[in-house]
């Protein structure tokens, strides 16, 4: 398969890059920061992004949605990874379609996922319930009580869940050995959120659920599922967010190599000291090896490859792992200067650090993928 973009492919990209230049470029992050938005996005930059058909990349047509595939949702990840865009692409457009098309059954297909391709629905995953990424240790419940369940839990740092009008909720069913989804509404009798806001500015919620009653239509797919067919929807937010770890690792690797230019010490731009051009040329050559590892797994999503795990995991390891040193070289070759609030190139570390964290850091996903290797 080859590692390149078709022309719909480029022109995507490109108009992604020019919308997220003008529209959300990183100064609007520090004004949501600033301001202290509630829902860590801005709702009219949302509407205009639904507009252009972002949140129906991934969608097949007979769902309202374009059907342009992974790559063309990968591309505009990475493309908010530059601008440190924050909204809800990522969590409903990615994360939840990909779990309604692989897991519901045709009506709730046909009841959300027009619905999430046209934005007026944000569906965030809430999953996780410990501090320590456990993706299977899940303690919330639901108890089967005549047609419907009774839910009890909590989760956190739930993806852009301040804005999200559903939440697809992992628990698990008494005296059932996998584990179910279901769908709530935001403002469900019963549910709880609070917000909570990381390292880089954005807003997670975290969950409880006390006494929550859904009928039988709320769990998706109207079964269990096992580990291996949920960490399919998993593999594929990973590799959404090697996506935007590439977005945000070469943006922060392009500005430093503006600023080595035009910096001066001793009469000449420092860009011209041997020590910091080895150490641009290594990070270059990593970045053109992310590149294609990328590329790479999201054409094989598209290719409809169906054991995720490894490639997943390898990716979103070396993602990690580059995205991590391009930052921190970054703010040292930016000097004192990248130390302060008032330069850029910070908030690009820090929401490295962030999308290293989520779904399981760079030391989780090696030791998943010598697992699958045999280790």
């Amino acid at each position: 398969m080859a590692l390149i973009l078709t022309e719909e492919q480029s022109m995507l990209q490109e108009s992604a890059r020019e919308f997220l230049q003008k529209k959300a470029p990183v100064k609007h992050l520090r004004s949501l920061r600033d301001q202290g938005s509630e829902s860590g996005f801005d709702a009219a930059i949302w509407q205009e992004m639904s507009a252009m058909g972002w949140p129906a990349m991934i969608i097949p047509e007979a769902y309202d949605g374009l059907g342009f595939g992974y790559t063309g949702m990968g591309l505009v990840l990475q493309e908010t990874g530059r601008s440190l865009t924050p909204s809800p692409l990522f969590s409903s457009g990615l994360v939840a379609a990909s779990a309604f098309e692989l897991l519901a059954n045709e009506k709730q297909k046909s009841d959300y996922l027009p619905k999430i391709a046209s934005g007026t629905t944000i569906v965030s995953l809430a999953w996780d319930e410990s501090n320590r990424y456990q993706p299977f240790a899940i303690n919330t419940t639901a108890e089967a009580d005549g047609s419907g369940y009774h839910l009890n839990g909590q989760k956190l740092a739930v993806i852009d869940g301040m804005g999200a009008t559903h939440f697809l909720v992992s628990a698990r069913v008494e005296g059932e050995a996998d584990l179910s989804l279901f769908v709530l509404e935001a403002n469900q009798t019963g549910l709880t959120r609070s917000a909570s806001r990381a390292l880089d500015t954005h807003v997670f919620a975290n969950l409880r659920l006390e006494n929550i009653v859904v009928d039988a239509a709320a769990r998706l797919g109207a079964q269990s599922y096992s580990e291996g067919e949920l960490s399919r929807v998993l593999d594929i937010a990973r590799i959404g967010q090697c996506a935007e770890l590439l977005g945000v690792a070469r943006e922060t690797f392009e500005r430093t190599m503006a600023y080595l230019r035009e910096r001066k010490q001793f009469g000449v731009p420092i860009g011209s000291f041997q020590a910091l051009q080895h150490r641009a040329a290594m990070l270059y050559s990593e970045l053109e090896m992310c590149k294609s590892m990328v590329l790479n797994a999201l054409q094989q999503l598209d290719a409809g490859q169906q054991d995720l795990a490894e490639l997943a995991s390898c990716c979103k390891a070396k993602l990690s792992e580059i995205a991590m040193r391009a930052t921190a070289e970054g703010i040292q070759m930016h000097g004192g200067i990248g130390m302060t609030d008032e330069f850029e190139i910070g908030f690009f570390y820090k929401r490295a650090r962030i999308l290293e964290t989520l779904l399981g850091d760079r030391h989780y996903h090696l030791d998943r993928f010598a697992l699958q290797r045999g280790y």
